[in-house]
């Protein structure tokens, strides 16, 4: 019997998938495109029809339809099998069968997040109270069923006393559903509203809760802390049903709050996302977090635009976002809301007209940030002047383009009357100024690629030798894979079942297995070569002795040299 990797590679092909996410036009016998891993202007990203694989020549990815998806929609291999299943019309009812027999860690995850909100939903339903609320928010039957909204009283043990008796305390501890003290187990949430968050495949990884009784006390949104299954760096509220449709109308509008994302759906923008409940929308994290986050929607559409408070942490999230926005050459722009009105207010007052006017009146975040400044300034242009310096010669400072750098400083000289010679001297000392601001993003950006490559590369290998390793006659040597890979087991051993499942899937009827295995090795090595140059580049910036520097630089040559070697064998080979 074929596995169902098989049956799906047989009713898509890896063109048809791909074309749905990104644009691809014809080269010789292959496509070609920009590559939706790294930013570049030229396309480096080919793909063999005949094969069923693409290779990025420019970053080094490559895979078949299934490594696409999860790389894309930031999946695990089961969320890809998933969402390419239902789109092909394929079943898994025996692989749910024997995913279930040795199910994972995670898999239990999943079925604990599944049952909570069912016990959410059917909370709701009981409730006339929160439903009148949701009502006279303006939001309707079908929105509330349609993303899961769900309730759970102010009582100490309502969800855990529900489900105990299917999952172990250890399990839901680990789901951040409950939490323990001296005196036993307690709900995390209490007397709130409860917002399911979706991965990209529509499965449930973790909640916000919205408190319905405000007691003076307690915080308005209260959201689960991260787990096996949610990161808060790798998915935004709402991803599952807006990627669709920012695909097709080739824009995002990022949104706070649920109520928000909600109601823009419910106004027909299904391009909506928000950061509630995710890493975006919270100040203290890392870049690393904010440009994953933001590199989600950006493989989607390069155009933004924001609709965040007009509070002062609106304010913030929109500087923040905004300015690493344009660093990913993303084209940002910001939704200009009245001072205390939400975008839901906003839809739920005025209606979906206003919502629409509002969206297309955005200014380009550059302009509405000069708007702000000329206006606080009230006629006063020397505090204009400072403003433009610290506020926003900084946002220009982050666009990729020189000429778009070179249109906005004739407009903001145009507004302000101040002269374009002095703009450009205030740039050149931000440029300085923020020299390593920049420096870090693009860091991170190349740091998260090298460890999302790196980690699925590992996570593969490993699964193939666990997988090979439990069969009474090995197809290839899983010895040797253990030996080289070093400790990596000690990474990934909570994901075992995984790892076995998938390689199991994917591998079973492959008689170039061993191929496979060293072209993986090949890009592990590749990886770690971009590590090391990372590290070398640093090390490079830090030193200020000639012969540290020389001998930095003639390390830096002999890794770009082995990473060519790999790339012409590899161009050779194809």
């Amino acid at each position: 019997m074929n596995s169902p990797v098989e049956k799906i590679k047989e009713r898509l092909s890896i063109e048809e998938v791909v074309s749905s996410y990104i644009k691809l036009e014809k080269s010789g016998a292959n496509l070609k495109a920009r590559c939706p891993f790294h930013n570049e202007k030229t396309p480096s990203f080919f793909i063999s029809t005949d094969r069923g694989t693409y290779y990025c020549f420019g970053c080094g990815a490559s895979g078949d339809i299934f490594t696409f998806v999860e790389e894309f929609e930031g999946l695990d291999f089961k969320g890809a099998l998933k969402l390419l299943a239902d789109r092909a019309g394929v079943q898994l009812e025996v692989y749910t069968r024997e995913m279930k027999e040795a199910e994972s860690e995670k898999e239990k995850l999943y079925r604990v997040m599944e049952e909570a909100t069912l016990f959410f939903e059917n909370n709701l339903i009981k409730n006339e109270e929160v439903l009148r609320y949701l009502k006279s928010r303006g939001l309707n039957e079908k929105s509330v069923k349609d993303f899961r909204i769900g309730f759970i009283k102010n009582d100490w043990r309502l969800l855990y006393e529900s489900l105990k008796n299917k999952f172990s305390d250890g399990e839901l501890e680990k789901a951040g559903l409950i939490k323990k003290t001296e005196k036993g187990y307690y709900d995390r949430f209490r007397g709130r509203i409860m917002f399911p968050i979706n991965d990209s495949s529509g499965r449930v990884i973790a909640f916000s809760g919205r408190i319905f009784e405000d007691d003076g006390k307690s915080a308005k949104y209260l959201n689960s802390p991260e787990t096996p299954i949610f990161s808060k760096n790798a998915v935004l509220y709402g991803i599952d049903k807006a990627k669709d449709s920012i695909r097709k109308n080739n824009f995002s509008i990022l949104v706070e709050g649920q109520m928000d994302l909600i109601l823009s759906h419910q106004a027909g923008y299904h391009n909506t996302v928000a950061t509630s409940g995710t890493a975006l929308s919270d100040s203290t994290i890392s870049k690393e977090k904010v440009v994953s986050n933001l590199g989600l929607i950006r493989r989607l559409s390069g155009n933004l635009v924001l609709a965040f408070d007009a509070d002062k942490a609106g304010a913030n999230a929109t500087i923040r976002a905004g300015k690493i926005a344009l660093s990913l050459g993303m084209d940002v722009k910001v939704i200009e809301m009245p001072e205390g009105v939400d975008p839901a207010d906003l839809i739920g007052k005025s209606g979906t007209e206003a919502w629409k006017e509002a969206i297309k009146n955005s200014k380009h975040i550059i302009e509405f940030l000069l708007n702000k400044v000329l206006k606080n300034s009230n006629g006063d242009m020397r505090k204009a002047g400072r403003e433009i310096k610290t506020v926003i010669l900084p946002f220009v400072n982050a666009l990729e383009s020189s000429i778009e750098k070179m249109h906005f400083i004739k407009k903001i000289s145009d507004v302000s009357s101040i002269p374009q010679d002095a703009l450009q001297d205030d740039l050149k000392k931000i440029e300085q100024e923020l020299k390593y601001e920049n420096v870090e993003i693009k860091e991170a950006k190349e740091s998260l690629e090298t460890m999302r490559k790196k980690d699925y590369i590992e996570r593969k290998l490993l699964g193939i030798a666990l997988w090979q390793k439990t069969l009474p006659t090995p197809i290839t040597d899983f010895e040797t894979i253990f030996g080289k890979l070093g400790n990596v087991y000690e990474k990934y051993k909570d994901a075992k079942e995984d790892l076995i499942f998938e390689a199991e899937v994917f591998y079973a009827n492959n008689d170039k297995l061993e191929k496979s295995v060293q072209e993986m090795f090949l890009n592990l090595e590749e990886e770690n070569i971009n590590e090391e140059l990372s590290k070398k580049m640093l090390e490079l910036r830090g030193t200020k002795e000639e012969e540290t520097g020389k001998r930095i630089l003639q390390e830096i040559n002999e890794l770009n040299k082995k990473k060519e070697n790999i790339k012409n064998g590899r161009l050779n080979n194809k």
